[in-house]
């Protein structure tokens, strides 16, 4: 049996491929199988999901998803996915506090990577989780304790199978996104707190073919009881001109020459929250997978240094380079979360599908940036040597403590996790 994940880049070949339709048989599985791993909406550009023996999908399982209004609070089960989620959410009168660009993907999957949206003040996805409920390697489904959730939440499969995770909420709130072309390389670095701060999500993209000009700045402006920070920038039509960037005369798609009806509205309409913080519509899926991705998170406070960096190296980069997103996350206390303990500026980058080439120059990338103490997102492609991610991460430590207690024969372990876990 071979799966592909969704870009196709990654071959696995489990023993089997096991669909639960019950905890009971969830229960069961894990208690009879040697080696397992649980595999979300296969969008992980690695092998963080894979298993020398059985994968695990929860796609068959009731998409369970029960409000709790008074708590307000929302139980999910382990196969739902973000897009159907918000949708529930909001029509009782909820909503999440961010959203990443992609609202396909699961939201176990999400939590287990670290996996983020944008917004100065806002967390990554894993934040909004207060409990879990898992199957641990001997069969049994647990409630993770209260004091050890801050280091089960960003767990990358290494702890049990996921069953549900309960959520914070709160009041739905609307956005409006606004788009800007051509905003000066320059001023982005001179002012980056400012123009990052700007509004509740900002992500700017560049495709690095001109290093003194960002491609696009995409600006999502909250309202309403739910957002937990500022006032909308503009409250009528926004300028013309901002920070030496221009309006966009029209919907604009993340990279450059891809169809716009697949993004979400633009203009400054205002509309629901989840039909704007994500770049991409729900009903579309946003390419054929035809891309590989990368990103690193550094400290907030370096993105001006990192990113003239970069600019640096940008005649080997925007070959290769589909687009690159620049996003900020708060700081949070998740033992694996690659916000841990620091505000944090991501770069992301969407390359052409060219596995071998991609390969050869992130060592340079790597390499560039370094001096700002880089922490790899967990699902995407790096080459950064095992002991340089450990040493990023002051509570691997303590985490890995807490993966013997788990799992102590190492049953949800793959070759991913032992180079990280044990170098």
């Amino acid at each position: 049996m071979t799966i592909k994940n969704w870009a196709g880049n990654i071959t696995f070949i489990p023993s089997a491929l096991l669909r639960p339709r019950t905890i009971d048989d969830v229960r069961t599985i894990v208690a009879r199988s040697p080696k397992l791993h649980a595999f979300g909406a296969g969008h992980s550009f690695n092998r963080v999901a894979d298993s020398p023996g059985a994968l695990v999908t929860l796609a068959d399982m009731p998409q369970e998803i029960e409000i709790d209004s008074a708590r307000a609070a929302v139980r999910v089960g382990g196969g739902v996915r973000y897009a159907e989620l918000a949708a529930a959410l909001d029509a009782h009168g909820f909503a999440l506090g961010n959203l990443a660009s992609l609202p396909h993907i699961t939201v176990a999957g999400a939590v287990a990577t670290g996996t983020h949206g944008s917004g100065n003040k806002n967390g990554s996805l894993a934040t909004a989780v207060t409990g879990i409920d898992m199957v641990t390697a001997d069969g049994d489904l647990i409630a993770v304790p209260a004091d050890e959730i801050s280091g089960a939440v960003v767990s990358l499969g290494a702890l049990g199978v996921v069953t549900t995770l309960t959520l914070a909420l709160i009041p739905t709130y609307t956005v409006r996104q606004w788009v800007y072309d051509d905003l000066p390389h320059a001023e982005l670095v001179a002012k980056f707190p400012e123009i990052s701060g700007s509004a509740y999500s900002v992500s700017a993209f560049t495709t690095w073919r001109d290093p003194a000009t960002i491609d696009m700045l995409w600006l999502k402006q909250a309202t309403g009881q739910g957002p937990r920070q500022g006032e909308e920038l503009w409250r009528g039509q926004a300028p013309a001109t901002w920070h030496g960037a221009r309006l966009a005369d029209g919907p604009r798609h993340p990279v450059p020459g891809m169809l716009v009806d697949f993004t979400t509205e633009q203009g400054g309409v205002k509309g629901p929250w989840h039909q704007r913080l994500p770049h991409f519509r729900p009903e579309f899926t946003p390419s054929a997978g035809e891309e590989l991705q990368t990103e690193y998170l550094l400290p907030r406070d370096d993105a001006p240094a990192a990113l003239d960096a970069l600019a640096g190296l940008a005649d080997r980069i925007a070959p290769l380079l589909m687009v690159s997103e620049i996003r900020t996350i708060a700081a949070d206390d998740l033992w694996l979360s690659p916000c841990y303990g620091r505000d944090t500026v991501a770069v992301h980058f969407t390359w052409r599908k060219d596995p071998a080439a991609v390969a050869r120059l992130l060592p340079a990338v790597e390499d560039r940036l370094a001096p700002f103490q880089p922490r790899p997102h967990w699902g995407k492609l790096f080459t950064m040597a095992s002991g340089t991610i450990r040493d990023a991460y002051p509570r691997l430590p303590d985490f890995e403590r807490l993966a013997r207690g788990y799992d102590p024969a190492g049953k949800f372990s793959n070759e991913f996790l032992t180079a990280i876990l044990e170098a």
